[in-house]
């Protein structure tokens, strides 16, 4: 793609943060989450700015960093602006090869660059992707959560769901295999996209898995991001971040198929974050964060789960097993199967 109007933001910086004054490392666990937009489609501009994010972070103390749903490379947001369901529609067609072009694939570049990044700040990263399916799946994407620790590279892979709405015209439908909580520092963290969060199944299958800290991410449309942050934290009595995203028309580039339609449906700003943090008791520790790029930054004290699970605890003593039979399938799924016999292959 070519070079998009953007503006440069200039250097990232702390927006908003709640820190303790003493913190105990045996318990406390420092979280980020990055608030950033950028070139759209540009995966090269984006992970420059991811990386810097992730330096700033590191500067802060920061053992956990998460970022926008679908952060690498772009949300799909021409399709409710564009009449993304015209059927067999030429400039459509165009627009999806051009996101299929700049999405990641898992075992990629990308990925090696993002382990070392982990590695190098010693900072688990949550990152949200648009995922290229491989071979079978080349031809289609996922909305992903790739989740890296410092020292064991690649340990999460969440594909979302169910895509929302017109997502489903671009993304496939994910699995269970990555709802899976993951050590970081004292704490055990999870994650899910979107509107994922708003599935009571998949906020129940984290907080079975040991869930202290949830991560949501979100493309960046602020009104629907509050109430379930702050529902979640009460409900699971664990502390949720929210990681919203910003996005200007600017930030399309020339040479995008529909880049003029998609800008003169556009408001202003799109995507205009409102990224927080909420308590256990689902009080804010963070506001919502709306219009600007930068860090939001949080100490967490973990013993306030322990706090708050006392009159509620939703898969310890206030779950029924004996009423509610839940089973979760972490089954990675695929088209298909093979099955070879163990010769090695020959011509006849």
């Amino acid at each position: 793609m070519s070079t998009s109007k953007s503006t440069d933001p200039g250097p990232l910086t702390v927006l908003a943060a709640a820190r303790a004054e003493d913190p105990d490392p045996r318990t406390t666990l420092t979280v980020a989450g990055a608030q950033l937009g950028g070139p759209w489609l540009d995966l090269g501009a984006r992970m420059k700015r991811l990386v810097e994010a992730a330096e700033l972070a590191a500067s802060q103390g920061a053992q956990v960093l998460a970022f926008p749903e679908t952060y690498l490379s772009g949300y799909p947001f021409w399709l409710t602006r564009t009449h993304g369901a015209r059927f067999d529609d030429a400039d459509q067609k165009a627009c999806y090869a051009a996101y299929l072009d700049s999405a990641v694939e898992v075992g990629g570049p990308e990925q090696r660059e993002l382990e070392q990044l982990s590695a190098d700040l010693a900072l688990t990263l949550f990152v949200g992707v648009t995922e290229r399916g491989g071979r079978a799946a080349s031809g289609s994407t996922f909305c992903t959560t790739l989740t890296f620790d410092p020292g064991d590279g690649l340990v999460g892979h969440h594909r979302k769901l169910v895509p929302t709405y017109d997502e489903r015209l671009v993304w496939a439908h994910g699995d269970g295999a990555g709802l899976r909580t993951h050590a970081a520092g004292p704490a055990r963290v999870g994650a899910l996209n979107c509107w994922e969060n708003w599935m009571p199944q998949a906020r129940h299958a984290l907080y079975l898995d040991g869930e202290q800290v949830h991560l949501s991410s979100w493309p960046g449309a602020s009104g629907i991001v509050a109430d379930i942050t702050r529902f979640t934290a009460q409900e699971g009595r664990v502390f949720t971040m929210a990681v919203s995203g910003i996005l200007r028309p600017g930030d399309v580039a020339d040479d995008f198929p529909l880049a003029a339609e998609l800008r003169a449906g556009s408001d202003e700003m799109p995507f205009d974050g409102g990224s927080g943090v909420a308590a256990p008791d689902g009080t804010w520790l963070v506001p919502p964060v709306r219009g600007a790029e930068g860090l939001i930054v949080a100490d967490l004290d973990l013993r306030r789960v322990a706090r708050e699970r006392l009159n509620f605890d939703p898969t310890g003593h206030y779950s029924r097993p004996d009423v509610f039979a839940v089973t979760i399938d972490r089954r990675r799924r695929r088209a298909g199967v093979f099955t070879d016999s163990p010769e090695e292959f020959t011509h006849d």
